[in-house]
């Protein structure tokens, strides 16, 4: 199966394509200039695993939740390509999938993405349930202090989190700042996926932005 992932959904910008079982990705400094960086990444990707948009079987996208503009530039691209060349695009949801690429072979992981200045979106998951791919779909919002409570016996996976790291430690909870989770960490999802996406039905993949956008200025959301 030939797929090319995408990963744009905060802090960081990446492309992959999986070509059978050899996989090729590149990442961008430029997260924040994804309307400008991201199709010359895809182009970039594409080159180098010397594949063709015409021999892709599908796109898999980082759904969210994450940054309002991130998610609607990425989903915009990918519906793009998978229109052009009528191919599904598979919506894989942020939260479990970076969950899921933290290597934990026992335990909780807590997968944290910043919705606006002190303010975070969290969700706990087992190994077991990690592992396993079936995801459940409760993602909470909150504080830092509600964070840390909910974080506990957890390892904690995110981006960027310094402002955390504090009262993470404080209850006892250790933090991972997730580098391993990229584009290429969504080819298992999507693999899983690709059977319940539809070529006709990319009208109904949406970003999960889980809250309204009240814009901010130099908030860079």
């Amino acid at each position: 199966m030939n797929i090319l992932s995408i990963e744009c959904t905060h802090a960081a910008l990446s492309a992959a394509v999986k070509k059978d079982d050899l996989i090729t990705e590149l990442k961008s400094a430029d997260w924040r200039k994804a309307a400008e960086a991201l199709v010359p990444l895809i182009e970039a990707v594409m080159a180098k695993s010397a594949l063709e948009k015409c021999d892709l079987d599908g796109i898999a996208i980082s759904s969210g939740p994450g940054s309002f503009t991130s998610l609607r530039i990425g989903m915009s691209i990918a519906k793009g390509i998978a229109y052009g060349i009528g191919i599904p695009l598979i919506a894989v949801p942020t939260m479990p999938a970076m969950a899921a690429s933290f290597l934990s072979e026992k335990g909780k992981v807590m997968a944290v993405i910043q919705a606006r200045k002190g303010e975070y979106y969290f969700a706990v998951y087992s190994s077991e349930e990690l592992s396993s791919g079936v995801w459940h779909d409760e993602v909470k919002r909150g504080s830092a202090s509600d964070v840390a409570a909910a974080a506990q016996g957890a390892v904690v996976v995110g981006r960027q989190l310094d402002e955390l790291q504090s009262s993470l430690a404080a209850c006892g909870s250790a933090y991972a700042e997730a580098d391993f989770f990229s584009a290429s960490s969504l080819f298992p999802a999507a693999e899983r996926l690709y059977g319940t996406a539809d070529a006709a039905g990319l009208d109904n993949v949406v970003p999960d932005y889980r809250q309204m956008f009240i814009p901010t200025v130099g908030s860079g959301q």
